[in-house]
């Protein structure tokens, strides 16, 4: 998801072709980086849990393996990231990739939990942004996807609460409990949408469909489906992208 976000964006700036395959290499290959890390760092507390969805606990994958296969993917992210240029190159190692490992290797259990989210999501647009028109995301779309971090991190860990606090992960979601977590990820997400729709001046039909897929993702955080609402914000953020299309150059 936040790979097509990235693509999507490069093409909302004017990217051409070549340099939508750059970004989405680039966001890619740090996606993995940061995902397979998660793993490996994970795994025995994954397994003391019976998380028998991840690679490292069912034995489809070994340790050593997750731990080979992210470090290779950050290298090429190292790679694939200076090919966009020096700037755009550093925003997304040091503010998106970098934050993925930071919450990886010990932010995720410390109050400052959702900061590398805030940080990564509100960059992501900055990215393709300074790639494709060597310019800044308009500051609009930076708060709407610094907000929507927040909601993604919520969103994120509430189905694992309970799992996370018997192996000693306390970050701000476990800190403030469940009904707390739920309340925030949609007060923050609906302050998003708000920041998009003001921000973008979308015409009216589009606006009703934004608002409609935003109700639904607030419904399933406060009425007690948190595992469907990770993905759903995911696909509104790439559903928000998608209908502002190039007016997010303005």
């Amino acid at each position: 998801m936040v790979t097509a976000a990235a693509v999507l964006m490069t093409r909302g700036f004017g990217g051409s072709p070549s340099e939508l395959v750059a970004v989405g290499a680039a966001v890619l290959t740090g996606q993995l980086s940061i995902g397979w890390s998660n793993d490996a760092i994970d795994a025995d507390r994954d397994r003391s849990v019976g998380r028998t969805d991840k690679p490292a606990v069912s034995g489809s994958l070994s340790v050593q393996t997750l731990r080979v296969a992210a470090g290779t993917a950050l290298l090429l992210t190292i790679v694939a990231s200076f090919l966009l240029g020096l700037v755009p190159g550093l925003v997304h190692l040091l503010g998106m990739v970098a934050m993925g490992w930071a919450y990886n290797l010990g932010l995720k259990s410390t109050p400052a939990s959702p900061i590398p989210y805030a940080v990564a999501f509100g960059l992501l647009p900055s990215v393709p942004a300074l790639h494709a028109s060597d310019e800044w995301a308009p500051l609009w779309l930076t708060v709407a996807g610094a907000a929507l971090g927040i909601a993604a991190h919520l969103a994120n860990v509430l189905p694992d609460l309970a799992d996370d606090a018997r192996t000693g992960v306390r970050g701000l979601p476990h800190r403030i409990g469940e009904p707390a977590s739920r309340r925030v990820a949609a007060a923050v997400l609906a302050c998003a949408v708000v920041v998009v729709l003001l921000g973008s001046g979308l015409p009216a039909v589009v606006v009703t469909v934004v608002l409609l897929a935003a109700a639904g993702c607030v419904a399933m955080l406060l009425l007690g489906t948190p595992g469907r609402a990770l993905p759903a914000i995911m696909a509104l953020t790439v559903v928000i992208i998608a209908v502002a299309g190039g007016r997010i150059a303005g």
